[in-house]
């Protein structure tokens, strides 16, 4: 497979049914507030918030099933056959909540069927990121691995960028009661009828596990280092998913905690967007020619420093022009070493058992601490009457972050070479 070919329709196939899945997922966080009112009517708002959020939360449930589900079967059946099921299930999902009808029309049947639909939805999603991330890293040339695997966080970003804009869109051209009544569907149709695009896209993918690679036993080096970074997986992806957690809940923060307009909310996701997908590609693009753990610790430990005076500056200035500066400098920071913590991670683990690994370490580190990450911010933010909660959260994941990510073996091919090969392990 030649460079230009992966660049170009590869890399789209591989990353469109991620970022249509975190597109829909973004949607629901930004407009968690309307999904709330619509199948979930509570005797305040607040309570009508929590439990939309508890129903968000309700998707990661289905991850680390699908993820044992699809994810083995990406090592058995191979990639492209995992890739193709975990969309056709996601196109189960994303119908679902876009269709719906509301709690008045329907009665409890509402909230039963936008329960299914994320059950769908995370079953889906948590399968969908072994084989994918597998296929880019294995698919890329050695040189690139690092630029081409971090296409797997930068198309969340883009699924955020788009929702933002949406959002933004529909905020000012839309009245509140509109936006209330029908407006919120319109992202969620909008990803529904870009699923057939995705199907097709996908459905033309070569395969990259190889008979050979299913039978290949690894060297006694390769699974030391496996089960070194199996044992620092989770609470690596544990500090990343908390972030993009809080990142995704700017946007209900903002208006619902901090009560800022709408349209300052959604300039917050957009900047938090835009600055994610740009610096998590040059992140990546960088660490092929420094090293992994370089873009891995140095950024996350000045983001580390300045995430607490970050959120205090946005809570006194409550105005949209901070709350868009500081969310697009700390999501810079933070961007740069994320996606090349999911390319070390998945350059460490041998490719017979790759797709599945990876997948129900990243399905169980999401499950636990992205699907609760919003509601336990939220609560402690009740309880307290403190609205610096998010930061205080989001500084502990940092802070773990830093100290798992210095332990990890580094696997840049351009430092394995000089090194002989002795100082981690290269992929495919």
């Amino acid at each position: 497979m030649s460079v230009t070919a992966f660049s170009s329709r590869h890399t789209a196939a591989a990353v469109a049914g991620n970022a249509l899945e975190f597109f829909d997922f973004t949607a629901y966080a930004f407009f968690a507030v309307q999904i709330g009112d619509a199948f979930f009517p509570g005797h305040t708002p607040f309570d009508t918030l929590i439990l939309s959020l508890i129903t968000f939360g309700v998707g990661f449930v289905g991850r680390p099933i699908g993820a044992i589900v699809i994810g083995a079967y990406g090592d058995r059946a191979g990639r492209r056959p995992a890739m193709m099921l975990s969309f056709f299930l996601m196109c189960i999902g994303v119908l679902g909540l876009a269709v719906t009808p509301t709690f008045d029309r329907i009665g409890v049947a509402a909230p039963i069927l936008v329960l299914a639909s994320r059950l769908v939805q995370g079953f889906a999603l948590g399968g969908e990121v072994g084989p994918t991330t597998a296929f880019l890293i294995e698919a890329a040339p050695s040189g690139r691995r690092g630029f081409f695997g971090t296409w797997q966080y930068a198309s969340q970003s883009l699924a955020n960028l788009t929702a933002g804009l949406i959002g933004f869109g529909l905020s000012n051209v839309l009245s509140a009661a509109s936006l209330a009544s029908w407006g919120w569907r319109v992202p969620f149709l909008l990803g529904a009828a870009m699923l057939p695009l995705g199907w097709y896209l996908r459905n033309d993918l070569p395969e990259t596990l190889e008979p050979a690679d299913r039978r290949k036993s690894p060297t006694t080096r390769e699974s030391v280092d496996y089960r070194r970074a199996l044992m620092l997986a989770v609470p690596m992806l544990a500090s990343t998913t908390i972030c993009y957690a809080i990142f995704n809940y700017v946007t209900t923060y903002a208006r619902a905690i901090l009560g800022m307009d709408q349209q300052a909310a959604f300039g917050g996701a957009i900047a938090w967007g835009v600055c994610g997908f740009v610096f998590t590609l040059v992140g990546g693009a960088l660490s092929d020619r420094f090293g992994r753990k370089k873009l891995m610790i140095w950024p996350r430990v000045l983001f580390l420093v300045l995430i607490i005076p970050g959120f205090i500056w946005i809570d006194r200035a409550r105005s949209g022009a901070v709350l868009i500066g500081v969310t697009a400098l700390l999501t810079s920071l933070a961007s740069l070493g994320n996606g090349v913590s999911l390319v070390c991670l998945t350059e460490a683990i041998p490719k017979h058992i790759r797709s599945a690994s990876l997948a129900i370490v990243y399905a169980i580190s999401i499950a636990i601490f992205n699907g609760t990450a919003q509601l336990l911010v939220t609560w402690m933010i009740r309880k307290t009457g403190d609205v610096l909660w998010p930061a205080y959260y989001l500084t502990g994941a940092t802070l773990l972050g830093v100290i798992v990510m210095s332990l990890m073996r580094e696997t840049a091919p351009i430092l394995l070479g000089r090194s002989g090969g002795r100082v981690g392990m290269a992929a495919p």
